[in-house]
């Protein structure tokens, strides 16, 4: 099959997708498919070549990605495009989508996760993989997700949606009751969050945010193991727990070798990992998501999880939580990435 693995993009999450993506085009070549690697962004304002011949390229038009420590200057990437056109999409980004069979979206993020390039693809009658636009705009916005949560039984920590500006910062530090969790409705890789524990530090806490938008969530702060569970078809599968070695799992822990600790399957109870697994579950079929998600919690010190998050589109670098579950069933890497291409294929043809 001809297929166009979708990366990078413009949200915070750029450097985590252009990496995801490329282990998943080299993944997908492997298994003698003409895949190749565009960025969402960028598009290929680099390709000489005639644009028929695209899939032929060498290596895919996979370069060598990484991932920093921080997290990518959005203005600087906006400024190095040739183009300095308003869009997010790229030189020919469509025009190569549309002689696709099959948009294998390894975008993370907004623009990504959001569900607005699913309803481009859908608009263009192109198929791709994962969620529909619908349901992935759904479960990125966490306040929405939260009400899924609420509506459907699913444990999570008491939380409350805030628009703001920096004149309510005082009056909400006197309202919210600390310590507490502050996220930005629509952020991802731990991008906008902040964990206060004083007054003083939730003032700030709420500046910080400020950065990345005007709407968050504030939840109670909830103490405990961090643990991850993968929905994939109609099962869950083995659960990871991811142990900082700083204070939480943030941006930087997540990416850098060395700096947490993954095991797979998890250290806890069959009791617990079913608990998760099942929430896992209700909360992909709730929200209408396919083929595949993540599901974060948070296992406190009385074995309670608690529901953090949903991801539709979860990191799949060779090493990510996902890849790791699917390994522990028996899974391969590239056969995982051909498996959400084929299913992801099946349900768009049924129109899904």
């Amino acid at each position: 099959m001809k297929i166009v693995v979708l990366a990078g993009g413009l949200s915070t999450e750029r450097n985590v997708s252009l990496v995801s993506g490329t282990g998943v085009c080299r993944a997908l070549r492997e298994k003698g498919h003409q895949a190749i690697l565009v960025d969402m962004f960028l598009g290929l304002e680099n390709y000489t070549g005639e644009l028929q011949d695209i899939f032929d390229a060498p290596d895919g038009l996979c370069g060598e990605a990484r991932i920093e420590r921080t997290a990518p200057d959005l203005e600087q990437v906006r400024r190095s495009r040739r183009d300095q056109s308003p869009s997010v999409l790229g030189k020919d980004v469509l025009a190569v989508c549309s002689m696709a069979d099959v948009v294998f979206l390894a975008l993370h993020g907004a623009c990504g996760e959001d569900g607005r390039i699913q309803a481009a693809l859908d608009l263009l009658g192109v198929p791709y993989t994962g969620s529909d636009y619908i349901s992935s705009a759904m479960a990125m916005d966490k306040s929405v997700a939260k009400r899924f949560m609420d509506t459907t039984g699913i444990r999570t920590a008491p939380w409350r949606s805030i628009r703001y500006g920096e004149e309510d910062i005082p009056r909400l530090v006197e309202e919210l009751e600390v310590p507490c969790a502050v996220k930005i409705v629509n952020g991802g890789s731990s991008n906008g969050v902040e964990l206060p524990d004083t007054k003083e530090e939730l003032a700030k806490a709420l500046r910080n945010v400020l950065r990345y938008g005007d709407h968050v969530v504030v939840e109670k702060k909830i103490r405990g193991r961090e643990l991850t569970v993968a929905v994939l078809g109609d099962r869950y599968l083995p659960a990871v727990e991811i142990i900082p070695k700083a204070d939480y799992f943030n941006y930087e822990t997540k990416y850098q070798a060395g700096d947490a600790t993954e095991v797979c399957p998890a250290p806890i109870t069959e009791e617990q990992w079913h608990e998760m697994g099942e929430m896992a579950l209700k909360l992909h079929r709730a929200l209408g998501l396919d083929i595949y998600s993540r599901t974060d919690f948070l296992l406190d010190e009385n074995g309670t999880p608690w529901c953090l998050e949903v991801n539709t589109l979860p990191g799949m670098t060779p090493t990510s939580l996902v890849p790791q579950e699917a390994a522990a069933v028996g899974i391969s890497y590239g056969d995982l990435c051909e498996l959400i291409v084929t299913e992801s294929l099946k349900e768009r043809k049924a129109g899904r």
